[in-house]
């Protein structure tokens, strides 16, 4: 009877540890699968709050967003206002923010923005860039929070601690929001979706029309290409060529030497090496003759004279 008892108990503690193994691998994969379905910057929303210590009190949180206590989220200006359904019957009012940045820090920018024609197209299409961080940072500023007490947080219930589960709520609501609109966490720093796509429109136009106006005042030069031209001496040249422009070639035509022939001279006069001497007076004659031609040629053209 005992060991039938034992052998029970055994029986029973295993089936609960696996009944408990098997509920906390299913709340690992559901929360995987929607990590995984989150857009980056709803993912960077909830990773701050999961670097919160109270590991138990965001749990509670959690539980409370999944099971529909929060009623209702607006957003009055930068604020966030919330009514989160407690243990109470009346529901306890919640508000959030962020510092908002000035308008001159939004004027920054937007300037930023307006620089990178990506940024404007992501942001038309609903979606978050995935450097956007850099254009803030670039100017000093942090779009997300840097830790949970950077949000400004309170709430009606009696719990003093914060965020309390109803704030802790609210946070994981936002997450969703921000999947849906990316512009929800422009809102809690000061700026409407309608106000940024405004002030990137309204930047870029300006700085087309800028250019425009710059294109317009550089004057183009004015050519006169138009020449009077006469016809009647439009072959003529009277001036004398420059000498370091004129290349004298020789002639192809035949020369007077050519036409003469070799001189008739005797045989006797030939030499060692088999050139008459008709030939050799032949050489000298055409050496003297191509001497004489350039001379002539440099003589019309008046070059060399001294």
């Amino acid at each position: 009877m005992v060991h039938n008892n034992l052998g029970l108990f055994i029986i029973t503690n295993s089936l609960a540890v696996i009944l408990e193994l098997s509920l906390n691998f299913e709340l690992i994969m559901t929360n995987y699968t929607l990590q995984a379905s989150r857009e980056w910057w709803s993912q960077r929303w909830l990773d701050l709050l999961d670097s919160y210590r109270f590991k138990k009190r965001l749990e509670r949180a959690r539980n409370y967003a999944r099971q529909g206590n929060v009623l209702s989220i607006e957003f009055k200006g930068a604020k966030v206002l919330a009514r989160v359904q407690g243990s109470e019957v009346e529901p306890y009012k919640v508000s959030l923010s962020l510092e908002p940045f000035s308008d001159e820090e939004w004027g920054y920018v937007i300037e930023t923005m307006s620089k990178k024609a990506i940024f404007a197209a992501k942001l038309l299409a609903g979606e978050m860039p995935q450097n956007i961080e850099e254009v803030f940072t670039a100017n000093g500023l942090s779009l997300f929070p840097f830790t949970l007490s950077d949000i400004r947080s309170k709430c009606s219930c009696p719990d003093k601690a914060n965020p309390c589960k109803h704030v802790g709520a609210v946070y994981y609501q936002l997450g969703d929001r921000f999947s849906e609109d990316p512009f929800v966490l422009f809102k809690l720093r000061g700026r409407t979706k309608e106000q940024i796509i405004s002030d990137l429109r309204n930047l870029r136009s300006a700085k087309i029309e800028v250019s425009r106006t710059k294109t317009s005042d550089v004057k183009q030069p004015i050519t006169n290409n138009q020449y009077t031209i006469k016809l009647n001496s439009f072959w003529q040249y009277n001036e004398p060529l420059d000498s370091s422009l004129v290349v004298i070639a020789p002639s192809a035509s035949e020369t007077v030497l050519d036409v003469l022939g070799l001189i008739p001279l005797g045989k006797e006069e030939e030499s060692v090496l088999n050139i008459t001497s008709s030939e050799v007076a032949m050489k000298y004659l055409e050496t003297v003759y191509q001497d004489v031609r350039q001379k002539a040629v440099l003589a019309a053209m008046n070059v060399g004279e001294s």
